[in-house]
Protein backbone atom coordinates (compact mmCIF):
# COMPACT_ATOMS: atom_id res chain seq x y z
CA UNK A 1 0.00 0.00 0.00
CA UNK A 2 1.18 3.12 -0.94
CA UNK A 3 1.85 5.90 1.84
CA UNK A 4 0.94 9.34 1.65
CA UNK A 5 1.73 12.24 4.08
CA UNK A 6 0.01 15.26 4.17
CA UNK A 7 0.57 16.55 8.00
CA UNK A 8 3.68 18.48 7.47
CA UNK A 9 2.13 20.89 9.92
CA UNK A 10 2.73 18.58 12.71
CA UNK A 11 5.90 17.80 11.57
CA UNK A 12 7.93 17.80 8.62
CA UNK A 13 10.46 14.69 6.96
CA UNK A 14 14.28 16.01 7.72
CA UNK A 15 16.10 16.64 4.80
CA UNK A 16 18.83 14.39 3.90
CA UNK A 17 21.29 17.63 3.66
CA UNK A 18 20.62 18.06 7.24
CA UNK A 19 21.06 14.66 8.26
CA UNK A 20 24.47 14.55 6.78
CA UNK A 21 25.66 17.85 8.82
CA UNK A 22 24.24 16.63 11.69
CA UNK A 23 26.30 13.28 10.87
CA UNK A 24 29.03 15.14 10.92
CA UNK A 25 29.18 17.05 13.70
CA UNK A 26 28.00 14.05 15.73
CA UNK A 27 31.02 12.21 14.87
CA UNK A 28 33.71 15.08 14.69
CA UNK A 29 32.32 17.68 17.25
CA UNK A 30 31.51 16.04 20.59
CA UNK A 31 33.66 18.44 23.44
CA UNK A 32 31.58 20.33 25.69
CA UNK A 33 30.67 23.98 24.61
CA UNK A 34 31.15 25.16 27.76
CA UNK A 35 34.50 23.90 28.32
CA UNK A 36 37.52 26.18 27.50
CA UNK A 37 39.54 23.44 25.33
CA UNK A 38 39.95 22.52 22.03
CA UNK A 39 37.09 20.02 21.64
CA UNK A 40 34.92 22.34 23.89
CA UNK A 41 35.97 26.05 21.61
CA UNK A 42 35.01 23.79 18.23
CA UNK A 43 31.53 23.09 19.75
CA UNK A 44 31.05 26.62 20.65
CA UNK A 45 31.97 27.70 17.54
CA UNK A 46 29.70 25.62 15.63
CA UNK A 47 26.75 27.32 17.67
CA UNK A 48 27.77 30.86 17.58
CA UNK A 49 28.40 30.24 13.57
CA UNK A 50 24.50 29.31 13.11
CA UNK A 51 23.30 31.67 15.94
CA UNK A 52 25.00 34.43 13.31
CA UNK A 53 23.71 32.61 10.10
CA UNK A 54 20.09 32.70 11.48
CA UNK A 55 20.15 36.39 12.83
CA UNK A 56 21.46 37.17 9.49
CA UNK A 57 18.59 35.25 8.00
CA UNK A 58 15.93 37.27 9.56
CA UNK A 59 17.60 40.08 9.65
CA UNK A 60 18.18 40.89 13.66
CA UNK A 61 20.99 40.65 15.51
CA UNK A 62 23.11 37.38 16.97
CA UNK A 63 22.81 38.76 20.08
CA UNK A 64 18.68 38.50 19.92
CA UNK A 65 18.80 34.85 19.05
CA UNK A 66 18.54 32.46 21.71
CA UNK A 67 18.24 28.20 21.20
CA UNK A 68 15.86 26.29 22.55
CA UNK A 69 14.25 23.03 22.45
CA UNK A 70 11.22 23.72 20.20
CA UNK A 71 8.65 26.20 19.93
CA UNK A 72 6.67 25.36 23.15
CA UNK A 73 10.06 26.45 25.39
CA UNK A 74 10.35 29.37 23.55
CA UNK A 75 6.49 30.53 23.99
CA UNK A 76 6.71 29.65 27.49
CA UNK A 77 10.20 31.57 28.67
CA UNK A 78 8.95 34.25 26.39
CA UNK A 79 5.25 34.85 27.99
CA UNK A 80 6.39 34.03 31.67
CA UNK A 81 9.06 36.35 31.87
CA UNK A 82 6.96 38.61 30.33
CA UNK A 83 4.68 38.42 33.71
CA UNK A 84 7.26 37.59 35.86
CA UNK A 85 10.39 39.41 35.51
CA UNK A 86 8.81 42.61 33.07
CA UNK A 87 6.03 43.55 35.20
CA UNK A 88 3.53 42.67 32.62
CA UNK A 89 -0.55 42.26 34.49
CA UNK A 90 -2.22 42.33 31.20
CA UNK A 91 -2.27 39.82 28.22
CA UNK A 92 -4.10 40.16 25.11
CA UNK A 93 -5.19 37.01 23.26
CA UNK A 94 -6.97 34.37 21.67
CA UNK A 95 -8.79 31.08 22.16
CA UNK A 96 -7.22 30.34 18.48
CA UNK A 97 -3.52 30.24 19.60
CA UNK A 98 -1.63 27.37 20.11
CA UNK A 99 -1.67 25.36 23.04
CA UNK A 100 1.11 25.61 24.48
CA UNK A 101 0.36 29.77 24.68
CA UNK A 102 -3.25 28.91 25.99
CA UNK A 103 -2.08 26.69 28.38
CA UNK A 104 0.66 28.76 29.39
CA UNK A 105 -1.77 32.19 29.81
CA UNK A 106 -4.08 30.12 31.58
CA UNK A 107 -1.69 29.44 34.43
CA UNK A 108 -0.46 33.06 34.62
CA UNK A 109 -4.54 33.66 35.16
CA UNK A 110 -4.82 30.86 37.34
CA UNK A 111 -2.16 32.19 39.56
CA UNK A 112 -3.77 35.46 39.83
CA UNK A 113 -0.40 36.98 38.18
CA UNK A 114 -2.40 38.35 35.04
CA UNK A 115 -5.54 39.83 33.61
CA UNK A 116 -6.38 37.71 30.50
CA UNK A 117 -8.15 39.83 27.58
CA UNK A 118 -9.42 37.01 24.48
CA UNK A 119 -10.03 38.85 21.76
CA UNK A 120 -13.72 38.64 19.79
CA UNK A 121 -12.98 36.11 16.91
CA UNK A 122 -14.66 37.20 13.31
CA UNK A 123 -16.57 34.04 11.48
CA UNK A 124 -14.01 34.17 8.96
CA UNK A 125 -11.64 33.56 11.60
CA UNK A 126 -9.59 36.61 11.87
CA UNK A 127 -9.34 38.49 14.93
CA UNK A 128 -11.16 41.64 15.99
CA UNK A 129 -8.63 44.04 14.83
CA UNK A 130 -10.76 47.15 15.85
CA UNK A 131 -11.51 45.58 19.19
CA UNK A 132 -7.63 44.56 19.90
CA UNK A 133 -6.64 48.19 19.26
CA UNK A 134 -9.03 50.17 21.60
CA UNK A 135 -7.72 47.34 23.71
CA UNK A 136 -4.19 48.31 23.33
CA UNK A 137 -4.68 52.07 23.29
CA UNK A 138 -5.90 51.20 27.60
CA UNK A 139 -2.55 52.09 28.58
CA UNK A 140 -3.62 51.50 32.83
CA UNK A 141 -1.64 48.27 32.61
CA UNK A 142 1.70 46.86 31.24
CA UNK A 143 0.17 44.75 28.34
CA UNK A 144 1.76 41.77 26.72
CA UNK A 145 -0.21 40.96 23.06
CA UNK A 146 0.40 36.90 21.97
CA UNK A 147 -0.59 35.78 18.12
CA UNK A 148 0.50 33.73 16.26
CA UNK A 149 1.19 34.38 12.91
CA UNK A 150 -0.69 31.91 10.89
CA UNK A 151 -3.07 29.84 12.91
CA UNK A 152 -1.77 25.83 13.30
CA UNK A 153 -5.00 24.77 12.54
CA UNK A 154 -7.34 26.79 9.99
CA UNK A 155 -3.73 28.90 8.11
CA UNK A 156 -5.28 32.13 8.82
CA UNK A 157 -2.62 34.54 8.78
CA UNK A 158 -1.82 37.54 11.30
CA UNK A 159 -1.24 41.37 9.96
CA UNK A 160 1.75 41.32 12.49
CA UNK A 161 3.28 44.27 11.02
CA UNK A 162 -0.01 46.58 11.53
CA UNK A 163 -0.26 45.42 15.05
CA UNK A 164 3.29 45.76 15.63
CA UNK A 165 3.09 49.36 14.68
CA UNK A 166 0.01 49.87 17.41
CA UNK A 167 1.76 48.02 20.22
CA UNK A 168 4.71 50.44 19.89
CA UNK A 169 2.62 53.18 19.70
CA UNK A 170 0.87 52.04 22.96
CA UNK A 171 4.17 51.18 24.80
CA UNK A 172 2.82 47.19 24.46
CA UNK A 173 5.35 43.95 24.31
CA UNK A 174 4.26 41.98 21.17
CA UNK A 175 4.74 38.42 21.29
CA UNK A 176 4.09 36.36 17.87
CA UNK A 177 4.47 32.36 17.29
CA UNK A 178 5.64 32.20 14.15
CA UNK A 179 6.58 28.13 14.15
CA UNK A 180 4.04 27.72 11.17
CA UNK A 181 6.02 30.83 8.85
CA UNK A 182 9.91 30.47 10.16
CA UNK A 183 11.56 29.23 6.93
CA UNK A 184 7.82 29.20 5.06
CA UNK A 185 8.29 32.88 4.31
CA UNK A 186 11.57 35.61 4.13
CA UNK A 187 10.83 36.73 7.75
CA UNK A 188 12.75 40.25 8.52
CA UNK A 189 11.96 40.49 12.18
CA UNK A 190 12.93 43.93 12.54
CA UNK A 191 10.88 45.12 9.62
CA UNK A 192 8.09 43.48 11.49
CA UNK A 193 8.59 45.58 14.52
CA UNK A 194 7.75 42.29 16.77
CA UNK A 195 9.38 42.23 20.15
CA UNK A 196 9.35 38.54 20.84
CA UNK A 197 9.19 35.50 18.18
CA UNK A 198 9.51 31.35 18.18
CA UNK A 199 10.62 29.16 15.97
CA UNK A 200 10.76 25.13 15.91
CA UNK A 201 13.42 23.22 13.39
CA UNK A 202 10.83 20.07 12.87
CA UNK A 203 8.70 22.59 11.09
CA UNK A 204 11.07 23.15 8.25
CA UNK A 205 12.34 19.76 7.94
CA UNK A 206 15.09 20.15 10.45
CA UNK A 207 15.61 17.86 13.78
CA UNK A 208 13.05 17.42 16.72
CA UNK A 209 14.35 19.35 19.87
CA UNK A 210 16.00 22.09 17.85
CA UNK A 211 14.23 25.90 17.90
CA UNK A 212 15.13 29.23 19.00
CA UNK A 213 13.19 32.56 20.53
CA UNK A 214 13.95 35.86 19.16
CA UNK A 215 13.75 38.53 21.69
CA UNK A 216 14.19 42.04 20.87
CA UNK A 217 17.73 43.61 22.95
CA UNK A 218 15.86 45.70 24.82
CA UNK A 219 13.50 43.22 26.30
CA UNK A 220 15.68 41.65 28.91
CA UNK A 221 13.59 38.84 29.67
CA UNK A 222 14.56 36.42 31.84
CA UNK A 223 15.64 32.44 32.14
CA UNK A 224 12.94 29.62 33.07
CA UNK A 225 15.26 27.56 34.71
CA UNK A 226 19.08 28.15 36.37
CA UNK A 227 21.76 26.15 35.74
CA UNK A 228 25.47 26.72 34.47
CA UNK A 229 24.46 30.44 32.46
CA UNK A 230 24.31 29.05 29.06
CA UNK A 231 22.77 30.84 25.78
CA UNK A 232 24.15 34.13 27.95
CA UNK A 233 22.05 33.03 30.71
CA UNK A 234 18.94 32.77 29.39
CA UNK A 235 18.42 28.69 29.03
CA UNK A 236 20.98 27.09 31.21
CA UNK A 237 21.89 23.34 30.15
CA UNK A 238 24.67 21.54 27.71
CA UNK A 239 23.63 23.16 24.47
CA UNK A 240 21.99 20.76 21.77
CA UNK A 241 25.08 21.42 19.18
CA UNK A 242 24.35 19.23 16.29
CA UNK A 243 20.47 19.83 16.66
CA UNK A 244 21.50 23.15 16.12
CA UNK A 245 23.53 23.14 13.40
CA UNK A 246 20.48 21.13 11.98
CA UNK A 247 18.51 24.28 12.64
CA UNK A 248 20.32 26.62 10.89
CA UNK A 249 21.35 24.40 8.18
CA UNK A 250 17.40 23.53 7.78
CA UNK A 251 16.67 27.50 7.53
CA UNK A 252 19.21 28.18 4.75
CA UNK A 253 17.30 25.32 2.81
CA UNK A 254 14.19 26.44 3.19
CA UNK A 255 14.88 30.33 2.37
CA UNK A 256 17.22 29.34 -0.53
CA UNK A 257 15.24 27.00 -2.31
CA UNK A 258 11.87 29.26 -0.88
CA UNK A 259 10.52 30.86 -4.33
CA UNK A 260 10.21 27.61 -5.74
CA UNK A 261 8.52 26.02 -3.11
CA UNK A 262 6.10 28.35 -2.35
CA UNK A 263 5.30 28.23 -6.21
CA UNK A 264 4.86 24.20 -6.23
CA UNK A 265 2.88 24.24 -2.96
CA UNK A 266 0.33 27.31 -4.15
CA UNK A 267 0.21 24.93 -7.19
CA UNK A 268 -0.66 21.83 -5.06
CA UNK A 269 -2.73 23.49 -2.54
CA UNK A 270 -5.30 24.73 -5.45
CA UNK A 271 -5.11 21.80 -7.25
CA UNK A 272 -6.63 19.99 -4.13
CA UNK A 273 -8.90 22.79 -3.72
CA UNK A 274 -10.13 21.78 -7.05
CA UNK A 275 -10.58 18.57 -6.85
CA UNK A 276 -12.36 18.54 -3.65
CA UNK A 277 -15.09 20.90 -5.00
CA UNK A 278 -15.47 18.61 -7.74
CA UNK A 279 -15.54 15.26 -6.37
CA UNK A 280 -17.58 16.20 -2.83
CA UNK A 281 -20.28 18.74 -3.43
CA UNK A 282 -21.07 20.88 -0.33
CA UNK A 283 -17.32 20.66 0.81
CA UNK A 284 -16.22 24.06 2.06
CA UNK A 285 -13.29 25.40 4.03
CA UNK A 286 -12.81 26.94 7.71
CA UNK A 287 -11.33 30.36 7.82
CA UNK A 288 -9.49 31.67 4.98
CA UNK A 289 -7.86 28.53 4.34
CA UNK A 290 -9.06 28.64 0.37
CA UNK A 291 -7.49 31.92 -0.42
CA UNK A 292 -3.68 31.46 -1.15
CA UNK A 293 -2.86 35.10 -0.09
CA UNK A 294 -4.25 35.11 3.28
CA UNK A 295 -4.01 31.88 4.44
CA UNK A 296 -0.65 30.19 5.12
CA UNK A 297 -0.23 28.54 1.72
CA UNK A 298 1.02 25.10 3.06
CA UNK A 299 -2.09 24.50 5.22
CA UNK A 300 -5.63 23.27 3.55
CA UNK A 301 -8.28 23.45 6.34
CA UNK A 302 -11.22 21.30 4.95
CA UNK A 303 -14.97 21.00 6.12
CA UNK A 304 -16.58 18.06 5.00
CA UNK A 305 -20.52 18.16 4.59
CA UNK A 306 -20.95 15.50 6.79
CA UNK A 307 -19.99 14.22 10.34
CA UNK A 308 -17.21 11.41 10.72
CA UNK A 309 -15.37 11.39 13.95
CA UNK A 310 -13.78 8.53 12.78
CA UNK A 311 -12.07 9.54 9.52
CA UNK A 312 -8.83 9.95 10.55
CA UNK A 313 -8.90 6.43 11.18
CA UNK A 314 -10.27 5.65 7.80
CA UNK A 315 -8.05 7.89 5.66
CA UNK A 316 -4.71 6.03 7.85
CA UNK A 317 -6.05 2.56 6.79
CA UNK A 318 -5.70 3.99 3.46
CA UNK A 319 -2.67 4.93 3.80
CA UNK A 320 -3.31 8.37 3.96
CA UNK A 321 -1.37 10.69 6.80
CA UNK A 322 -3.96 13.96 7.89
CA UNK A 323 -4.97 16.01 11.18
CA UNK A 324 -8.38 16.93 12.30
CA UNK A 325 -6.87 19.72 14.14
CA UNK A 326 -3.31 20.66 15.81
CA UNK A 327 -0.97 18.06 16.42
CA UNK A 328 -0.91 18.79 20.04
CA UNK A 329 -4.87 18.12 20.66
CA UNK A 330 -5.30 15.49 17.66
CA UNK A 331 -5.44 12.41 20.31
CA UNK A 332 -8.52 14.37 21.61
CA UNK A 333 -12.21 12.92 21.15
CA UNK A 334 -13.55 15.92 21.69
CA UNK A 335 -13.49 18.67 18.93
CA UNK A 336 -10.47 21.25 19.07
CA UNK A 337 -10.94 25.05 20.60
CA UNK A 338 -10.23 26.36 17.64
CA UNK A 339 -13.27 24.74 15.67
CA UNK A 340 -15.51 25.11 18.67
CA UNK A 341 -14.69 28.61 18.35
CA UNK A 342 -15.54 29.53 14.44
CA UNK A 343 -18.97 26.95 15.24
CA UNK A 344 -21.62 26.43 17.42
CA UNK A 345 -22.69 22.82 18.46
CA UNK A 346 -25.25 22.51 15.86
CA UNK A 347 -22.59 23.09 13.23
CA UNK A 348 -20.40 20.70 13.98
CA UNK A 349 -22.70 18.18 14.41
CA UNK A 350 -23.02 18.52 10.30
CA UNK A 351 -19.43 18.60 9.16
CA UNK A 352 -15.78 16.97 9.51
CA UNK A 353 -12.53 19.09 9.99
CA UNK A 354 -9.79 17.69 8.21
CA UNK A 355 -6.24 19.32 7.90
CA UNK A 356 -3.87 18.65 5.24
CA UNK A 357 -0.69 20.38 5.35
CA UNK A 358 1.78 20.33 2.43
CA UNK A 359 5.18 20.43 1.61
CA UNK A 360 8.05 20.65 -1.65
CA UNK A 361 7.75 16.82 -1.63
CA UNK A 362 3.88 16.68 -1.82
CA UNK A 363 2.73 15.46 -5.59
CA UNK A 364 -0.70 15.91 -7.38
CA UNK A 365 -0.67 11.89 -6.94
CA UNK A 366 -0.29 12.38 -3.36
CA UNK A 367 -3.82 14.44 -3.53
CA UNK A 368 -5.81 12.00 -6.27
CA UNK A 369 -5.14 9.46 -3.41
CA UNK A 370 -6.57 11.40 -0.61
CA UNK A 371 -9.83 12.65 -3.20
CA UNK A 372 -10.47 9.42 -3.99
CA UNK A 373 -10.56 7.77 -0.58
CA UNK A 374 -12.38 11.11 0.28
CA UNK A 375 -14.70 10.69 -2.36
CA UNK A 376 -15.64 7.12 -1.21
CA UNK A 377 -16.31 8.41 1.97
CA UNK A 378 -18.59 11.01 1.38
CA UNK A 379 -21.01 8.43 -0.86
CA UNK A 380 -20.90 5.91 2.31
CA UNK A 381 -22.31 9.12 4.02
CA UNK A 382 -24.57 9.49 1.30
CA UNK A 383 -25.98 6.43 1.19
CA UNK A 384 -26.39 6.20 5.11
CA UNK A 385 -28.54 9.94 4.95
CA UNK A 386 -30.47 8.33 1.69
Amino acid sequence: MQRVYLDNAATTAIRPEVVDEMANVMKNVYGNPSSTHVFGREAKALIELSRKNIAQRLNVTSAEIYFTSCGTESNNTIIRSCVNDLDVTRIITTDLEHKCVLESVKDLEKREKVDVIRLNILKDGNIDYDQLEELIKDQSKKTLVSLMHANNEIGNLTDVKHIAKICQENNTLFHTDTVQTVGHYDLDLKDLGVDFASCSAHKIHGPKGAGFLYAKKATHIKPLISGGGQERGLRSGTENVYGIVGLSKSLDLALDELDAHISHIKEIKQYTIDQLKEAIPGVAFNGLSEDLEKSLYALLSIKLPFHDSLIGFELELAGIAVSQGSACSSGAAKVSLVMSTLYTDEEIDQMTPLRVSFSYETTKEDIDILISTLKKIAAKHQLQNA
